[in-house]
C-alpha cells in the first residue's frame, strides 16, 4: 500500500497560499492536544511539540506493523486566544492561550494512544505528556492563509486575513453582539471551549485559520 500524505489528500486545508486568503469548509477530525499558557516560542509549548511528536510517530508505526497502513504523520497546528480577547496581541505572548495539536488518522484509538504515550515515555522523559489527550475538533466554515516567518512578524498576514473576512461578509458587529449576549450558541456553533471569532483572533493555527459566520446565517 502506497504511503498515505494527507497533506495532499487535504491539500485544501494543508496547503494554504500565503498570497491571498481562502474560505473553506474545516470537517471535524481527530487530533493529539496539549493544551498550555504563554509564548509559543518558550519551553512549554516545545515540550507540547515535542509530546506530540512522540507518541504521533510512535502510534504511526505500531499501524504499520499491526495493519500494514504507511502514512505521513500531518503537520503541527495550534490554537490560540487570551482570557481577554480584547487584550489578545501579538506583541504580548506571555498572556497567550494555546492548544497545540496535530491531526490523527482514523486507525488511531485511544488505546493505540495510551499504548504510544506509554513507549515514548520509556525513551525520554517527556513533561508534558500527562496533559495530552486525543480528542475530535470541527472547526467549520473558516478563512485561512499561510504565514511563512517567524511569529513576530506575524501582523501584517493576520490584518490581512481579518480584512478578507470583512470583505466576505463577515459582520463583526454583530459577532461582538454574539460574544457578550449569546456565548452558549457561540461554542455549540463552533464546538470550541471559548468564546469570539476570527476577526477577534479566537484561534488562530499555524495557517492562521479563523472561523466566521456569514451574514445571512
Amino acid at each position: 500500500m502506497a504511503k498515505i500524505d494527507f497533506k495532499k489528500e487535504l491539500k485544501h486545508l494543508y496547503s494554504a497560499s500565503a498570497k491571498e486568503p481562502a474560505l473553506v469548509d474545516v470537517p471535524e477530525m481527530n487530533f493529539l492536544m496539549i493544551d498550555g499558557t504563554g509564548d509559543p516560542n518558550a519551553s512549554e509549548f516545545q515540550e507540547a511539540v515535542e509530546a506530540l511528536y512522540a507518541v504521533s510517530f510512535t502510534g504511526k508505526f505500531a499501524i504499520k506493523q499491526a495493519q500494514g497502513i504507511d502514512y505521513v504523520v500531518p503537520p503541527l497546528e495550534g490554537l490560540w486566544w487570551a482570557e481577554d480577547m480584547a487584550q489578545f496581541s501579538t506583541a504580548d505572548k506571555d498572556s497567550w492561550l494555546w492548544t497545540a495539536m496535530i491531526m490523527q488518522p482514523e486507525w488511531v484509538t485511544a488505546e493505540l494512544v495510551e499504548d504510544a504515550a506509554a513507549q515514548s515515555a520509556q525513551k525520554k522523559d517527556l513533561p508534558a505528556l500527562p496533559r495530552m489527550r486525543l480528542d475530535s475538533y470541527a472547526e467549520g466554515f473558516s478563512a485561512q492563509i499561510m504565514h511563512i516567518g517567524p511569529y513576530a512578524d506575524e501582523g501584517p498576514t493576520i490584518e490581512k486575513l481579518h480584512a478578507f473576512i470583512t470583505e466576505s461578509g463577515h459582520n463583526k458587529i454583530k459577532c461582538n453582539d454574539y460574544c457578550f449576549s449569546e456565548l452558549s450558541y457561540l461554542v455549540e456553533e463552533y464546538k470550541v471551549g471559548v468564546v469570539g471569532c476570527g476577526l477577534c483572533q479566537t484561534e488562530v493555527v499555524c495557517e492562521f485559520r479563523n472561523p466566521v459566520k456569514k451574514l445571512n446565517t
